[in-house]
């Protein structure tokens, strides 16, 4: 019960924070780049160790821990949509 209550209130406090990622609005270049930039496309921590060529484990994506993970990238996708569709840019660089 005490894990629910504190997964709750968590929650409630990172809502303001979630709304406000939520309603940013792409209308800049600069901007968009910026964010398509500064959030990676796949988690950065994700990667397999390997020792003279054998790979010895797999390091899981954390990515998923952060409980701002999917306001995020859906942030860094709004950006790509406004570059690809308003802009008319090739984002292959960033995908």
């Amino acid at each position: 019960m005490t894990s629910f209550i504190q997964v709750h209130l968590h929650n409630d406090l990172l809502h303001p924070v979630r709304k406000w990622l939520e309603t940013i609005e792409i209308h800049n270049s600069k901007l968009a780049h910026f964010l398509c930039k500064a959030i990676p496309a796949q988690c950065p921590f994700e990667r397999d160790i390997t020792l003279f060529g054998r790979k010895l484990f797999h390091i899981s994506p954390m990515c998923k821990l952060n409980p701002l993970y999917e306001e995020v990238v859906g942030l860094r996708f709004r950006a790509l949509c406004y570059l690809a569709d308003d802009c008319g840019e090739d984002i292959t660089a960033y995908c």
